[in-house]
Protein backbone atom coordinates (compact mmCIF):
# COMPACT_ATOMS: atom_id res chain seq x y z
CA UNK A 1 0.00 0.00 0.00
CA UNK A 2 1.06 3.41 -0.79
CA UNK A 3 1.87 5.91 1.94
CA UNK A 4 -0.24 8.89 1.36
CA UNK A 5 2.36 11.90 1.62
CA UNK A 6 1.84 15.84 1.32
CA UNK A 7 4.37 17.94 -0.20
CA UNK A 8 3.70 21.90 0.19
CA UNK A 9 5.60 25.22 -0.93
CA UNK A 10 4.64 27.67 -2.21
CA UNK A 11 7.18 27.13 -5.85
CA UNK A 12 5.97 24.32 -7.95
CA UNK A 13 9.58 23.93 -8.98
CA UNK A 14 10.92 23.29 -5.22
CA UNK A 15 8.18 20.81 -4.98
CA UNK A 16 8.82 19.02 -8.28
CA UNK A 17 12.82 18.82 -6.98
CA UNK A 18 11.88 17.66 -3.92
CA UNK A 19 9.14 15.14 -5.51
CA UNK A 20 12.52 13.99 -7.17
CA UNK A 21 14.76 13.41 -4.02
CA UNK A 22 12.44 11.05 -2.48
CA UNK A 23 13.38 7.72 -2.42
CA UNK A 24 13.04 5.73 -5.46
CA UNK A 25 11.87 2.42 -3.66
CA UNK A 26 9.49 4.30 -1.39
CA UNK A 27 5.81 3.72 -2.64
CA UNK A 28 4.04 6.99 -2.27
CA UNK A 29 1.44 8.59 -3.39
CA UNK A 30 1.74 12.19 -3.54
CA UNK A 31 -0.68 15.30 -2.95
CA UNK A 32 0.84 18.74 -3.28
CA UNK A 33 -0.27 22.11 -1.89
CA UNK A 34 1.07 25.62 -2.66
CA UNK A 35 0.08 27.24 0.68
CA UNK A 36 -0.53 26.02 4.42
CA UNK A 37 -4.52 26.61 3.83
CA UNK A 38 -4.45 23.91 1.19
CA UNK A 39 -1.91 21.82 3.09
CA UNK A 40 -4.25 21.55 6.12
CA UNK A 41 -7.32 20.88 3.85
CA UNK A 42 -5.13 18.24 2.23
CA UNK A 43 -4.42 16.50 5.92
CA UNK A 44 -7.60 16.37 6.91
CA UNK A 45 -8.91 14.90 3.96
CA UNK A 46 -6.30 12.08 5.03
CA UNK A 47 -3.60 12.71 1.99
CA UNK A 48 -0.71 13.03 4.94
CA UNK A 49 0.55 10.24 6.36
CA UNK A 50 4.11 12.34 5.72
CA UNK A 51 4.23 16.41 5.33
CA UNK A 52 6.95 17.78 3.91
CA UNK A 53 6.39 21.64 4.80
CA UNK A 54 8.06 24.64 3.68
CA UNK A 55 8.11 27.99 5.85
CA UNK A 56 7.58 31.14 3.98
CA UNK A 57 4.45 30.61 2.41
CA UNK A 58 1.29 32.70 1.72
CA UNK A 59 -1.99 32.47 3.06
CA UNK A 60 -1.06 30.70 5.84
CA UNK A 61 2.84 29.83 6.71
CA UNK A 62 4.54 26.72 7.82
CA UNK A 63 4.65 28.34 11.43
CA UNK A 64 0.85 28.56 11.16
CA UNK A 65 0.11 24.78 9.43
CA UNK A 66 2.69 23.50 12.12
CA UNK A 67 0.36 25.63 15.26
CA UNK A 68 -3.00 23.93 13.88
CA UNK A 69 -1.74 21.06 13.46
CA UNK A 70 -0.79 20.73 17.06
CA UNK A 71 -3.86 21.76 18.04
CA UNK A 72 -6.05 19.32 16.10
CA UNK A 73 -3.54 16.55 17.86
CA UNK A 74 -0.97 15.92 14.90
CA UNK A 75 -1.27 12.14 13.62
CA UNK A 76 1.51 12.83 10.51
CA UNK A 77 5.71 13.09 10.42
CA UNK A 78 6.16 16.65 9.49
CA UNK A 79 9.78 17.26 7.99
CA UNK A 80 10.28 21.16 7.54
CA UNK A 81 11.81 21.54 4.20
CA UNK A 82 13.32 25.32 4.39
CA UNK A 83 16.21 27.54 3.61
CA UNK A 84 15.49 29.56 6.68
CA UNK A 85 18.42 27.68 8.58
CA UNK A 86 18.42 29.57 11.98
CA UNK A 87 18.77 27.74 14.81
CA UNK A 88 15.59 29.81 16.34
CA UNK A 89 13.65 28.25 13.56
CA UNK A 90 14.99 24.74 13.77
CA UNK A 91 14.11 24.95 17.79
CA UNK A 92 10.50 26.61 16.95
CA UNK A 93 9.21 24.08 14.36
CA UNK A 94 10.33 20.58 16.44
CA UNK A 95 8.95 22.46 19.46
CA UNK A 96 5.61 22.53 17.32
CA UNK A 97 6.06 18.93 16.60
CA UNK A 98 8.25 18.41 13.27
CA UNK A 99 10.53 15.36 13.74
CA UNK A 100 13.41 16.68 11.45
CA UNK A 101 14.46 20.33 9.48
CA UNK A 102 16.41 19.89 6.12
CA UNK A 103 18.08 22.52 4.10
CA UNK A 104 16.68 23.27 0.42
CA UNK A 105 17.50 22.07 -1.70
CA UNK A 106 17.25 18.54 0.22
CA UNK A 107 19.25 15.56 -1.03
CA UNK A 108 17.44 11.73 -0.91
CA UNK A 109 20.13 10.44 1.55
CA UNK A 110 18.99 13.03 4.06
CA UNK A 111 15.21 12.47 3.49
CA UNK A 112 15.92 9.00 3.70
CA UNK A 113 18.10 9.09 6.97
CA UNK A 114 14.90 10.99 8.11
CA UNK A 115 12.47 8.47 7.37
CA UNK A 116 14.88 5.29 8.50
CA UNK A 117 15.32 7.28 11.62
CA UNK A 118 11.46 7.38 12.44
CA UNK A 119 10.75 3.59 11.23
CA UNK A 120 9.30 5.26 7.85
CA UNK A 121 11.11 4.11 5.63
Amino acid sequence: MATPILVVDDSAMSRKLLIKALPADWNVEVTQASNGQEALEAYRGGNAHVIFLDLTMPVMDGYEVLENLKKEGLNAFVIVISADVQPKAQERVKALGAIAFLRKPVKTKEISAVLEEFGIL
